[in-house]
C-alpha cells in the first residue's frame, strides 16, 4: 500500500536511490524515469535515468544495476546560475569497471518539460563503448568521449511519470521509439444522478476518448484493450486511493503496448477478485521481471504513469 510519508527524490538530495517507485516528491515538483536494458561490464543490465524538476533547477541521476542487486549512482545538478558549466564528465565504479557519463546541456532545449526535447546529448562510457546515448547531439558525443558505439543497442523497458493535477492530468509517450509522440490525458469528472453522485474518469490518446469508465467509485482498479494506431494497448488503472484515502496520495496507470507474438506478458483481464482487492502497484511488482512484466526478449515497454491529485 502506499505509504502516508512522502519522500524526495534521490535527484534532489545526496542519498542513492531506492527501487520504491511510490517513494517521490513533495507537491509540484515533476519526476520522468527511464529504464533501459543494455550490456556493461559484460553483463546485461538496467540502467535507469531519472530526470527532477523543481521551481528552482532541474536534475539528473544516473543508476546502474549492480550484479548482487545493488546500484550504482551518479547524479548531475543542471544549474540555472550563469557561471555554472553546463558540459562535463563524472565517473563511477561498476562492479570494479570504470563508467564514465558525458554531457553537454549548453544549449539544451526543456520547453517546460521535465527532461530535455533537445540540442543535448548524456552519454554512458564504459570499456570504451558507448553503451547508452540520450539526446540528438549524437555526433558532438561520440566527438567527446572518442568511443564507439556498443555493439548492442539498448532496449527501452519503461518510462515512469509523476504528474500532479486536481481534475486533469497530462503526459506524452511514444508507443513505439520510431513512432508518433502521443498525448496522454485522463479527466476525473463528477456527475449527479438524481440524489446521488457518481464519479467518471475519461483517457483519451490525441483528443481521442479511449477509456471511459462510469461508476468509478465501484471499478476503482480495472483494465481495458485499446488501438492507438493500428497498435493494441493494454491500459491499466487503479484509483482506489484518489477516492478512500485522505491526503496527497496517487492513482497508477499503466499502459503497454502489446503485438501478437508478445500478448501474454501482461494479463488480457485481472480477475476480479484480485483487481478489486489487490492495489496495481503489487500485482505488478508480483513477479521477477522487470517492472512486474516479462520483457525479455523484447523491444515493447510500459508507461507507468503516476498521478497525484492534488485538492
Amino acid at each position: 500500500m502506499i505509504q502516508d510519508q512522502i519522500g524526495i527524490p534521490a535527484c534532489f538530495t545526496g542519498e542513492k536511490p531506492t527501487d520504491d517507485t511510490t517513494a517521490v516528491t513533495k507537491s509540484g515538483q515533476s519526476v520522468f524515469m527511464s529504464v533501459y536494458r543494455t550490456k556493461l561490464a559484460d553483463q546485461s543490465r538496467l540502467i535507469t535515468i531519472t530526470w527532477c524538476k523543481n521551481l528552482v533547477l532541474h536534475s539528473l541521476s544516473i543508476s546502474v544495476e549492480g550484479t548482487e542487486g545493488g546500484s550504482h549512482y551518479c547524479k548531475v545538478e543542471l544549474k540555472p546560475w550563469y557561471f555554472w558549466r553546463k558540459q562535463g564528465c563524472k565517473s563511477f565504479t561498476v562492479d570494479g569497471r570504470c563508467v564514465d557519463v558525458f554531457w553537454d546541456f549548453r544549449a539544451a532545449k526543456f520547453n517546460g518539460e521535465t527532461e530535455p526535447t533537445s540540442e543535448y546529448y548524456v552519454a554512458v562510457v564504459c570499456d570504451e563503448e558507448v553503451v547508452l546515448l540520450l539526446g540528438d547531439l549524437k555526433k558532438n558525443a561520440y566527438r567527446k568521449t572518442r568511443c564507439r558505439p556498443s555493439l548492442i543497442d539498448p532496449i527501452l523497458v519503461s518510462k515512469r511519470e509523476h504528474v500532479f493535477g486536481k481534475k486533469k492530468f497530462f503526459s506524452k509517450v511514444k508507443f513505439d521509439e520510431k513512432g508518433k509522440l502521443h498525448e496522454i490525458s485522463i479527466d476525473f469528472k463528477t456527475s449527479c444522478l438524481g440524489c446521488e453522485v457518481d464519479l467518471e474518469m475519461e483517457i483519451r490518446i490525441d483528443g481521442n476518448l479511449v477509456v471511459h469508465v462510469k461508476h468509478l467509485q465501484w471499478k476503482f482498479r480495472g483494465n481495458e484493450s485499446i488501438q492507438v494506431n493500428k497498435l493494441r494497448v493494454e491500459v491499466c488503472w487503479d484509483v482506489h486511493d484518489w477516492l478512500f484515502s485522505a491526503g496527497l496520495r496517487h492513482a497508477l496507470f499503466i499502459f503497454k503496448p502489446t503485438f501478437s507474438s508478445s500478448s501474454a506478458s501482461i494479463p488480457s483481464s485481472l480477475p476480479e477478485s484480485s483487481s478489486a482487492s489487490t492495489p496495481l502497484s503489487c500485482q505488478t511488482r508480483s513477479s521477477g521481471s522487470v517492472e512486474g512484466f516479462n520483457t525479455a526478449g523484447s523491444s515493447e515497454f510500459c508507461l507507468f504513469l503516476y498521478a497525484w491529485k492534488v485538492e
